[in-house]
């Protein structure tokens, strides 16, 4: 066991989730007990914090608070959308040498991955040891080399629930909805609407994903076709929707209509938080079907924020996942010279049981993971029992419902 001597920082980094808490407390209950380790040094908003030496004394948090923590929603500590550079970095180190930080946490998805890697790589340079360790979090489940991604789950229960749901409130007033779902460069997220259909008659009736380049003519054809057969259809479309060029729909809506492209710091389109894609696709669904449907009652949703943060309805093995990812991470660090990510391995066979590994930072940054082409339909529109048989585990039981027609 070679167990350095010096203090930790944990930070949180990128969109919130039901479960990055329980990463959180998963490394600061491993650490506590460690007498190597006199500091755990919550920053406050990611590497925002650590420059500025905003410092959340975890040690100081009693049990019952931590647990607290663990259970609530969104970042404790407070994120960031930093993207540290070179000069960054040095503002880092010099901070870390200030108050003799040897180990370095942080929770986030594929941009929080490069960012420690950055931080890991500079590290290196300076001959500064230093144990870094990236800890997965993403509702958008598009991590590489883990099986999955901690919030996806709950991410997945929320969506799937929401579905099921309005799929009732759209039978019970036919006509067609559409609901946009988060999903940047991946329909993870979207395809789990098909988790809680009661049969095939119910919604979603169509599925677009970022994987599957977007016709608006095709489109108007599948709703057609489902709306002659069933009367009504429920769609889940992903906002990061893209043409044959992978140039989103929302960002083609947007330069037609003179508005101005927001990007965050790591480059990342800003497509959350507007209705503007619902919108522009139930108005072309109206202008396309009219000729027919005189009267068509075409509705959209956008689901957005509300299913990264949300209280009380978390999925248990999401839960359990990320306080083991925080664990393990914590676990590795003090027992070996080592940096690196924290990822997941799925077991073969039907039995659903996780493993989990050290990946290389480099391995797991920048990059995102598409849904295989198993998991789609052949049509475009729609997800297979392949990809059902896959999220079912992580989701958890979803409510019964049943219906009369």
């Amino acid at each position: 066991m070679s167990m350095m001597k010096g203090n930790a920082v944990i930070g949180q980094s990128g969109g919130p989730t039901a479960v990055i808490n329980q990463s959180l407390v998963g490394v600061i209950e491993t650490l506590k007990g460690c007498k190597s380790i006199p500091k755990i040094l919550g920053a406050n908003h990611g590497v925002s914090g650590i420059v500025k030496e905003k410092f959340i004394d975890l040690k100081k948090v009693d049990k019952t608070t931590l647990e607290r923590v663990a259970d609530t929603p969104a970042a404790a500590l407070g994120s960031s959308r930093d993207k540290p550079d070179e000069a960054y970095c040095e503002r880092i180190f010099k901070v870390f040498e200030k108050n003799d930080v040897r180990y370095f946490f942080y929770i986030g998805g594929n941009d929080s991955a490069d960012a420690a890697r950055i931080v890991n790589e500079m590290a290196d340079a300076a001959n500064y040891e230093l144990r870094v360790f990236h800890i997965p979090k993403t509702i958008d489940n598009d991590l590489r080399v883990t099986d999955h991604t901690p919030g996806y789950g709950s991410a997945g229960r929320f969506v799937a629930s929401a579905f099921a749901g309005d799929d009732r409130d759209s039978a019970s007033l036919p006509g067609i909805k559409i609901n946009v779902v988060m999903g940047r460069h991946a329909g993870w997220l979207t395809a789990a609407s098909v988790l809680g259909k009661i049969d095939e008659t119910c919604g979603p009736h169509l599925v677009y994903v970022p994987e599957v380049p977007f016709n608006v003519n095709q489109f108007v054809e599948d709703v057609r076709e489902t709306y002659a057969k069933l009367g009504r259809c429920q769609i889940a479309v992903s906002e990061g929707i893209s043409d044959e060029t992978h140039t989103p729909i929302a960002v083609n809506l947007a330069e037609r209509l003179g508005h101005r492209v927001e990007r965050d710091s790591h480059g990342n389109v800003q497509l959350s938080g507007s209705g503007a894609l619902g919108d522009f696709l139930s108005d072309f669904l109206k202008s396309n079907m009219k000729e027919k449907y005189k009267t068509l009652r075409v509705r959209a949703d956008t689901f957005g924020y509300l299913q990264r943060s949300f209280a009380g309805y978390a999925s248990s093995v999401d839960q359990i996942e990320a306080r083991q990812c925080g664990r393990k991470a914590a676990e590795l660090a003090l027992a070996g010279d080592s940096d690196g990510s924290i990822v997941m391995i799925r077991a073969k066979g039907n039995t659903y049981k996780i493993s989990y590994k050290r990946a290389e930072l480099k391995d797991v940054a920048r990059l995102t993971k598409d849904m295989p082409k198993t998991f789609l339909n052949k049509a475009g529109n729609g997800v297979t029992q392949a990809y059902v048989n896959y999220a079912t585990p992580l989701v958890g039981e979803l409510p019964k419902l049943g219906k009369l027609f």
